[in-house]
Parts: C-alpha cells; sequence; structure tokens
C-alpha cells in the first residue's frame, strides 16, 4: 500500500522516545533493540521496507513498574545467593516462570506514562493511522549468537491509536513470557539488563508471504538460498499453520534446486530471484547469514519486514576462532563454493562433542607442527577439522580413506561414497614434466621431498631398536616405560621461586622438548603389540574369523586407565567399609563432596584416600586433550561421583574388579583355543600365533600409555598458565585465572606487559558457550557450509530399533541411561549406557554399565577399544541415539549384530 513517510522533526523523535526507521541504522542496540536495528539499516540502504516509526527503550523503562527490578534480580539469581547471573541456576523452572508470570502481569498492568502514551499517537497520527503491524523489538534479540525468534509477540493489521498504544503494553508484557525468561537463561543473558523497543509500520497487504534464509538452514550450505511461501500473510507460514511451498534456490545464479510437487507454486521464478537476490544483498550488509520475512503485495513489489541473523549454522572451515568469525556472511571463495574442500572432525574422533578451549587448540596446533606437515587442520566452531580433500583427489589416498575410515568412525564412512562420485572431488593428475613424472622438478621441491624422506628414514631407523626390545624383552619394556614416567615427571618441575613470564616460558619450553621424544619413547611397545595381532590375524586365515581375535583384548593388563579404574574401585571398597565415609557419600551430592574435600573435612579415610588417588592421577579429566579443562586435582566432583556410583553395587558379580578378572580369564580361554586350532595345522603355525598373541596381551594394554604421559605434560602446563593467570588477574589484565585458556601465548606475553585483555576474554567466552549449547557438530563439513549427514537424504527410522557399528560382542538387555556429560552423572549397574561420545574420563563408567551405545565412533574409536577391553556390548556409530533412547527405557544390545532393540 501507498505510505506517508513520518515527520522527523517533531518533538516526539528530540525527546528520544520515537524514531523514524530512516533514523535507526546509527542508533544504539540498546536504545532501539536488535530488530529495529537492523531494519534501519536495510532503509539507509534502500531495501525495499513497510515505512515506520520505533518507540525507542526508553519508552519502556519510563513505563516498568517499581517491582520489576526485584522480580529481574531474583530471576537472574542475586537475590538468593549473590552470586549473580551464573547463579540463576538455584531458580526450578517451576519458580522460574512464576516469577516470570508476576513481572508480565505487572508489566500489564501498569499505566502508560503520558508522555509515552502522547509520543505512540502523535507517530501513529503522522503515518497516517490505518492498520499497522506492531512488533517487540528486544535488546537481546537478534544477535549473533541468539536471534530470540518467536520469544517476543507482535501483533499484525492493529488499528486506531487506543489500539496500537494497547498492542505496545502487549509487546512489553512479551518480554517476561516464560520462554523468553528461559531463553535469556540459557544464553546467560541478564533479566535486569534487557529492554524492549517496539516497530510499528504500515501493514503490507499480502498476495504472498514467508520467510527465507541465505544459507540452507538444516545442510548449512551458504550458497543457497532457501524459501517458504504461502499465499496471504506471512505470519502463517512463520507460526507453522499452513504447509508452506518449498524452494531451494543457487543463490549466485538464481537457478532453481527445488520446488514443490503438483499444484501450481505461489511464487514465479522471477520472484524467486528477487528474493535471492534482497536476501544475499541483506547478508552482505548485515555481515552473517540472514533469516529474512518478506512480503509480496497485490501490486507483486517485494518488501522485508524483517531480517534477522540465522544463529544454528555451523561455522565455516574458514572462521578463525581465535580472530573473530570472518566468514560467516557467506562471502568468501570458500562460502561462494570456489574450489570446494572436505574437511573431517578430528575432535569427534577422540571422543568429544565439547568444543576446545583456544589456548587448547593453540597448543594442540603447536604439537602438530603449526600445519607444517602433510595434514592441514582449520578449528571452526573451536572443534579441530582435517583437511581431507587431498586424499579424495588423489587414487593411493581414496583406497586409504576407503579402508581406514570405517575402523574410526562408521557414520562418516558411509557417506564416502556420495564424496567419492562428486565431479568436485575427483581424482586430480599432476601435470607431467618432460622426464615422465608428475609436476615441475626444482630445486625446493627436491629439499623439500630429501628432507621430508630422511626425516621419515631416521625416525623409523629410531624406533626399530625399541620396538626389537619390546617383541624381544616385553618386561623389560614395561619397566623401562615406568622408568620413563618417572623421568618425565622430574623434567617437568620448575625450581622456584618463578615470575610468571619465567613460569609462561617454561610451559612453552616443555611442550617443544618433551612431545616428540615422548612419542618415541612410548608408541613402539604397544605397537608391537598391535603388530603381533595383526600377524596373527594372517597366521590364523582360514582357521578362524577375524572377530574371534577381539576377545583377546578383553581384560588387557598394564593399560594406565584401566589400572585407575581398579584403583578408583579399590578406593571405594576401602571407604565402603568405613561407615561413616560411606554415609557422606552416599548423602551428599559430588559438588558437596568437593567442597568438603577442598575444606579438608572428607572423614579421615576418604580424605586420605582421595589425596592418594589423585596425587598418582589428578592430572587426568574429562576431555582431557584440551589444555584449558580443570584437572581432577582442582575440581574432583566427577571421581567423588564415580566413587558414590560405585558404592551402590551390590551384586558381588557386577563388581568392576570382578568383570575385569572374567574379562581377561575369557582372554586367556580363547587364546588356548586359538593356539590349538593353529596347531592343529601345524606345530610351528601354533607355537608362532601363541608367541604373537602372547607380545599382544603383554603389549597392547601399553596403548594408553603415549596419551597419559601427553596428558601429564598438558596437566602440568596447565598448573603453570593457572599461576600465570593469577599473576595477571592481580594486574588487572583479565578477570579470572581461567580467562588465560582463552588466549594465546603471545597474547599472554603482551599481557604480562600490562595490556587489558578482558575484551577478547569475554568475545571467545560467549563463542565457547554458544559452541558448549550446540547439540549437532557435522562429521564431515564442506568449506561451503555443508553438513554431508545433513544433506545426504535420511533413511526411515525404524519404530523399534536402531542400527550402527558393532564395536565389542556380546548381548546385554538393561535400562537406559543418557548421558551427556559425565561429571556428576549417575549409572547404576547393569544400565545400558548411551553417550554421544567417549574419551578416557568416561572410562570409570564402563566398570559398572550393563553395556554401551554411543553415537560417534568406529571399531578402533576410543570408546569401542574400552568396551572390548572390559567385556561389555557395545554399538557405536548409532544415529540420535540421545534423543531417539530415552531414560528407563528397556532395550536389549546386540554388540555383534550392531542393533539396539525394544
Amino acid at each position: 500500500m501507498d505510505s506517508v513517510g513520518l515527520d522527523t522533526e517533531r518533538g516526539d523523535a528530540g525527546s528520544g522516545l520515537v524514531l523514524d526507521l530512516s533514523q535507526l541504522a546509527s542508533a544504539s542496540l540498546a536504545t532501539v533493540g536488535g530488530k529495529a536495528l537492523n531494519l534501519g539499516r536495510l532503509v539507509a540502504a534502500d531495501f525495499p521496507v513497510p515505512p515506520g516509526f520505533c518507540l525507542t527503550t526508553a519508552g519502556y523503562r519510563i513505563s516498568a513498574p517499581a517491582e520489576l527490578d526485584a522480580i529481574a534480580t531474583r530471576l537472574d539469581g542475586a537475590g538468593l545467593d549473590g552470586a549473580g547471573l551464573a547463579g540463576a541456576a538455584v531458580l526450578s523452572d517451576g519458580d522460574r516462570d512464576d516469577l516470570a508470570r508476576r513481572a508480565r502481569e505487572a508489566v500489564a498492568a501498569a499505566p502508560v506514562p503520558p508522555s509515552v502514551d502522547a509520543a505512540v499517537r502523535d507517530a501513529y497520527a503522522a503515518m497516517g493511522g490505518g492498520p499497522v503491524a506492531v512488533r517487540s523489538s528486544a535488546t537481546a534479540e537478534d544477535l549473533p549468537f541468539a536471534s530470540f525468534a518467536g520469544q517476543q509477540d507482535s501483533f499484525m493489521d492493529v488499528a486506531g491509536a487506543d489500539a496500537v498504544v494497547d498492542a505496545v503494553r502487549r509487546c512489553w508484557a512479551s518480554l517476561w513470557t516464560d520462554r523468553a525468561v528461559a531463553y535469556r537463561t540459557t544464553n546467560g543473558i541478564s533479566q535486569r539488563e534487557v529492554g524492549l523497543a517496539v516497530v510499528i509500520q504500515h501493514m503490507v497487504h499480502a498476495r504472498t508471504a514467508g520467510v527465507l534464509f541465505t544459507a540452507n538452514p538444516v545442510t548449512g550450505t551458504r550458497t543457497e538460498t532457501v524459501i517458504d511461501a504461502a499465499p496471504g500473510p506471512g505470519q502463517a507460514v512463520v507460526s507453522g499453520a499452513v504447509n508452506p511451498d518449498h524452494f531451494v534456490v543457487d543463490t549466485a545464479s538464481g537457478r532453481l534446486l527445488q520446488q514443490p510437487d503438483g499444484t501450481a507454486p505461489s511464487l514465479t521464478g522471477a520472484h524467486l530471484r528477487e528474493l535471492a537476490s534482497l536476501g544475499d544483498a541483506a547478508q552482505r550488509l548485515l555481515g552473517a547469514p540472514q533469516d529474512v520475512e518478506w512480503v509480496i503485495d497485490a501490486g507483486g513489489k517485494a518488501w522485508l519486514t524483517q531480517s534477522r541473523p540465522i544463529t544454528t549454522l555451523y561455522p565455516l572451515p574458514a572462521d578463525d576462532p581465535l580472530n573473530g568469525q570472518a566468514g560467516t556472511d557467506g562471502t568468501s571463495d570458500a562460502a561462494s563454493g570456489a574450489d570446494t574442500r572436505v574437511y573431517l572432525c578430528g575432535t569427534l574422533l577422540q571422543g568429544l562433542t565439547r568444543p576446545i578451549t583456544p589456548m587448547g587448540l593453540s597448543v594442540l596446533g603447536l604439537m602438530r607442527g603449526s600445519n607444517k606437515g602433510p595434514w592441514k587442520y582449520v578449528n571452526p566452531g573451536l572443534r579441530m577439522y582435517v583437511d581431507l580433500t587431498p586424499l579424495l583427489r588423489n587414487k593411493s589416498g581414496r583406497q586409504s580413506l576407503v579402508k581406514v575410515l570405517p575402523l574410526a568412525d562408521g557414520r562418516s564412512a558411509a557417506l564416502l561414497p556420495a564424496l567419492l562420485d562428486d565431479p568436485r572431488f575427483s581424482v586430480v593428475r599432476r601435470p607431467r614434466n618432460k622426464r615422465g613424472g608428475e609436476g615441475p622438478i626444482t630445486p625446493a621441491t627436491v629439499r623439500s621431498k630429501g628432507t621430508e624422506g630422511t626425516q621419515s628414514l631416521g625416525l623409523f631407523l629410531r624406533l626399530i631398536p625399541p620396538m626389537a626390545r619390546a617383541l624381544l624383552w616385553p618386561e623389560r619394556e614395561l619397566r623401562r616405560a615406568r622408568r620413563y614416567q618417572d623421568r618425565l615427571a622430574a623434567r617437568l618441575i620448575l625450581p622456584l621461586p618463578a615470575t610468571a613470564a619465567r613460569r609462561l616460558q617454561h610451559t612453552e619450553d616443555i611442550m617443544a622438548t618433551t612431545i616428540n621424544g615422548l612419542i618415541q619413547a612410548t608408541l613402539p611397545a604397544p605397537s608391537v603389540g598391535y603388530l603381533m595381532l595383526a600377524a596373527a590375524r594372517r597366521l590364523l586365515r582360514g582357521i578362524a574369523k577375524p572377530r574371534e581375535l577381539e576377545a583377546v583384548l578383553r581384560g588387557l593388563p598394564h593399560n594406565v586407565t584401566t589400572m585407575m579404574d581398579l584403583e578408583l574401585w579399590n578406593l571405594t571398597v576401602s571407604l565402603g567399609r568405613d561407615p561413616e565415609s560411606r554415609r557422606v557419600f552416599m548423602e551428599l551430592k559430588p559438588d558437596g563432596l568437593a567442597s568438603r574435600y577442598k575444606a579438608g573435612m572428607l572423614p579421615a579415610a576418604a580424605q586420605s584416600g582421595l589425596q592418594e588417588f589423585l596425587a598418582k592421577y589428578g592430572h587426568r579429566a574429562v576431555a582431557e586433550i584440551d589444555l584449558g579443562m580443570p584437572r581432577w586435582s582442582e575440581e574432583p566432583d566427577h571421581i567423588l561421583g564415580m566413587i558414590s556410583n560405585y558404592l551402590r553395587v551390590d551384586d558381588p558379580e557386577q563388581t568392576p574388579d570382578r568383570q575385569f578378572a572374567r574379562a581377561a580369564d575369557h582372554a586367556e580361554a580363547r587364546i588356548g583355543d586359538l593356539v590349538a586350532r593353529a596347531g592343529s595345522a601345524g606345530r610351528l603355525r601354533g607355537r608362532l600365533v601363541s608367541l604373537c598373541l602372547r607380545r599382544t596381551r603383554q603389549l597392547a594394554g601399553l596403548r594408553e600409555f603415549p596419551k597419559f604421559c601427553i596428558i601429564l605434560v598438558l596437566a602440568e602446563m596447565h598448573r603453570q598458565l593457572r599461576e600465570v593467570g593469577a599473576e595477571l588477574v592481580r594486574n588487572g589484565v583479565i578477570d579470572a585465572a581461567g580467562d588465560v585458556f582463552f588466549l594465546d601465548f603471545d597474547e599472554l606475553r603482551v599481557g604480562l606487559r600490562g595490556a587489558d585483555l578482558k575484551g577478547i576474554v569475554t568475545h571467545r567466552r560467549r563463542l565457547y558457550d554458544v559452541e558448549l549449547r550446540r547439540r549437532r557438530v557435522p562429521r564431515l563439513l564442506l568449506s561451503d557450509g555443508t553438513d554431508v549427514e545433513a544433506a545426504a537424504k535420511p533413511l526411515p527410522a525404524a519404530g523399534d530399533h536402531l542400527t550402527g557399528t558393532p564395536a565389542s560382542a556380546g548381548t546385554a538387555t538393561g535400562k537406559v541411561r543418557v548421558i551427556m556429560d559425565p561429571v556428576g552423572a549417575r549409572l547404576e549397574p547393569g544400565e545400558i549406557l548411551v553417550a554421544p561420545s567417549t574419551d578416557p574420563g568416561w572410562t570409570p563408567l564402563f566398570m559398572t554399565a550393563g553395556a554401551l551405545v554411543m553415537e560417534m565412533g568406529g571399531v578402533i574409536s576410543h570408546g569401542a577399544v574400552v568396551a572390548r577391553e572390559y567385556g561389555i556390548p557395545a554399538v557405536v556409530g548409532v544415529a540420535d541415539a540421545t534423543t531417539r533412547l530415552r531414560d528407563g527405557q528397556s532395550i536389549t544390545v546386540d554388540g555383534a549384530a550392531g542393533t539396539v532393540v525394544w
């Protein structure tokens, strides 16, 4: 419809209560809210936006009733325990909703002050009256990390000044809906600081309306525009009241990739291209992929009625988490699809779904040689991804992927055939030079290949003697491993006193001087163990099936993680005999136990026993490869929770030591059987099989030892960096000692010279918190943002079973326990552990689990290997297991068939 512009010279604009939309581009978020600010920027850039005005947050704050601040303070938690926003968790959901209702009712009942009432009426009159849209625009809305879509109310076809004022009041009240308050709490936004502006715009009589996304919200593809449309007003599409026509458009070309079947679509090709072009321009202007609401009027003109960032997309591989999110606007070469690349999530392969702290990522990068080796890594979403593109474009690389990827992650392997058929990743042959070789020969390439070859040969030659020693004298090699651990621990000690600068230098030095030597000292023995298993498998061809050898790995000795778990069980047994310790552990939650331990107030047996355990294993942690994660010596809640779980084991047959002993007995029986069967084919073969399997039992358990030693190094680095952090806190450079883990070494050096690093830390902590809440992490990610698994057409879900990769043979029936985080988790003996993934920090739970079901992984992933060693059935790579299965549900896990049935 035709519109009348707003008179921006009137006194209301000068009062700060009312601003024309054309004045908003330079306004602040705190003044006009996210929705109005984005509309103002679009208007300033000449986008087709219905004209109107904005009642600023000043109007809301003038009108807010006196009791609102006290309610908001209670919601933030400060009124309960003084802990500020973080204390909001002390409120139950019911208490929070009750406070939200009180706030909502107070705002709705409060009179609109005369100055605000007059400002709204005057501005509405200046528009010429008529039907308008009245939309909420909160200061905590349309943010890069939280869109708040649909959390506050909007009202359409509002006519008359009285109705407009009433709609404004209802918009204010909607700031305090249960869902809006819960959303702010979840996203760490203070209830006291939030405000609400209101946008009033001319209504556009819609012939067709809907929403568009400038990136595919399902697959993440940044090169596609997704448009949902239906005849009539757009609210029907947004609210889900109708089934809209669904279109997918290639943004750059305007080519239609998907459209509704059957009836005539609600949009023509010309309008689809126009909307895609408008959306692309909006995302370039606003700096991020956008969720845009649009209307096409009776005359065929397209209007944009609001635009907010899409906050659910996984970051692009090109994004650098240590320097903002440069690639999120979708305009980079990576996002445009130029030279599309494929990345595999290495963090998931390590058993982690959570993000890694910036310092943790920095250290892992330095350990890899800062991308100077053959593998190139990127860190979108604060997770490690390795570039698989060179392998996909190489014939031998493809063969390696086909063999290895199914072992590491079955779900990624299932996606591999489609990638191999994708012409973007076809095999590339390097141009042949005149001598018949591939590629030009230059002095640089000769030196590079020569250096790499010499280094590889040198490393191989250095590994031969220790591997030979391990093969010939395994007991001697075990003693060498223990001596090496003692020498390593001594090397990590920093003489005191030490300045913060010296501590920082020591942290860098121990990483630079220990890691390579550590690998060479600890890797040969377990490598021999698994080489012997491979040799046995070859010797048993035609005699035994390959999966029969899995039992040989059950109950392996010399595994430091298993030894740790069994020592924790032995500690639990001793505490169970002490009535006071048992009472305290059965009554208190892990955080309460941890508080008493730190204060030295646990019963004497528990206090001393836990101190002894943590002196040996306190360097470990959940997600321990992340340098920034608190070690158990700092936060023993997880260990204390495990002791409480173990104290509930009352069936002697389910005790961890008994289960481990049974697993070891089963392995020995299987070895005897395999040796006898091999001996029937020839005495020499029987003796060779016996030697191979005995060496496997003696040495394969050391597979955890290299990582155990690496974690020793990381834990000492963590301890020293916390001391550096404490110094920076005293100097006012950061707010908390743990903030050092959101910086890198160069930044810490700058901080020691006095630079304020609080702003950098705040930005990275916000990104980290966003990623902590992310439930879906792409296992295979394209450089254009495509989540390969999400883009694949899913098979219909079965109603009574799930399937995955068989990981550990056996069957078990029990009740489900879904655990997303092992810290504080409770697992009753015999329950089926269902988890997204696991790392060594989860293994104490394995000791009493009836079976394991895991969303990630393959047969060589950590959870699968540990399940086989503990002798519990396991199925891994089970898509959506943590959402399809529910606590208390009875299921049967068949680890040989790879099925979960109910």
